[in-house]
């Protein structure tokens, strides 16, 4: 069994049948997205799993929240990824003072025609940094909720469509309160996977001194090598490939019983709601065939349901003062539920 405990583990690691040499007209796609992380490797040591975790979420046209202490390369992990792509990237520092237009643009008047029209915000882009979103207010927070769940803006009785893919990437510290403000709930449930990013151990830490020292930049990510190995129709192509992996009965059953049990829990007072459920399959199947295989099997649900469900969780007040964490609960979720076989 794939440890559970891991964000997003190595598609290598799962477990399930292999599709035969040339079966599958999207190795060539396949191959791009394992040059990705050969791409990103070059200014990021470590944090494989947060790197799968953010293409299995550009697999399934979802969005991913970085959490981790300052200094354990979320803003460089982004900046890298975007490197690697041939797609568009934009940064929003999010600030106390960002207003919703900062966001998503706004209506200004252009004196050359005479006429109020929309300046497009930093919104409008392939994939979206958003540094730090819990240190701005919920207003602004909210500017970003049709864009991740409709791709698009509305604005002065218009509809503007988000390119196409969109994949908004936030940071937040968690051990940081003063000056920050709590994700809403119906914030958190856009996010595809809610990915932490841990101190690394010391061998990592011993090979990112060593980059700095030979004279690494993380300011200058193109002296690093990194080059584009993935394009919007390469994206697009794999997006429909992920969508033909199939799901036996057995899985989707295994799925609703994991997702039941969260809400039993005798330390949730909210569990995983169907919306969840489905996010764990999009994320189980972006897994699977990123992997090479043409179903998902238990070990897929299992290696993306921590990432997947870690954030859609609430806990009893009196589980939270105990300790009790998400990710603890989500453990003994999976060592209870029958797996089929």
């Amino acid at each position: 069994m794939t440890d559970p405990t891991n964000a997003a583990p190595r598609p290598e690691d799962a477990g399930g049948t292999s599709v035969p040499p040339g079966a599958s007209a999207s190795a060539g796609d396949r191959d791009a997205f394992a040059r990705v992380r050969t791409e990103v490797a070059k200014a990021v040591v470590g944090q494989q799993a947060a790197v799968t975790g953010l293409l299995v979420a550009l697999l399934t046209g979802g969005h991913v929240l970085l959490e981790g202490v300052p200094g354990v390369a979320k803003t460089l992990l982004v900046r890298s990824l975007a490197g690697s792509l041939s797609l568009d990237m934009k940064r929003v520092q999010f600030t106390p003072d960002l207003m919703p237009g900062d966001v998503t643009g706004s209506v200004v008047y252009d004196a050359k025609s005479a006429a109020f029209v929309f300046r497009h915000g930093p919104v409008f882009t392939n994939v979206l940094l958003a540094d730090e979103i819990n240190r701005t207010p919920p207003k602004t927070q909210a500017s970003l909720l049709e864009a991740m769940e409709e791709r698009q803006v509305s604005a002065d009785g218009e509809t503007l469509p988000l390119p196409d893919p969109f994949l908004v990437a936030a940071t937040q510290n968690p051990i940081e309160y003063e000056g920050t403000y709590t994700l809403p709930e119906a914030q958190l449930d856009r996010f595809l996977l809610k990915l932490v990013l841990d101190l690394p151990d010391r061998d990592t830490e011993f090979e990112v001194l060593r980059r700095h020292s030979a004279g690494f930049d993380p300011r200058a990510l193109a002296a690093a090598g990194i080059r584009p190995v993935l394009d919007a129709a390469g994206v697009l192509r794999a997006r429909d490939a992920v969508r033909r992996v199939s799901a036996g009965a057995d899985v989707l059953a295994y799925i609703v019983d994991l997702a039941r049990a969260t809400r039993q829990s005798p330390s949730v007072r909210l569990g995983v709601s169907p919306r969840g459920a489905t996010a764990l399959l999009a994320a189980a199947k972006a897994y699977a065939w990123l992997g090479g295989y043409d179903a998902i099997t238990p070990d897929h649900v299992q290696a993306m349901a921590p990432a997947a469900w870690r954030h859609r969780l609430q806990l009893q007040p009196e589980a939270e003062l105990e300790g009790v964490s998400t990710d603890g609960i989500l453990r003994s979720v999976l060592q209870q539920v029958q797996v089929p076989l």
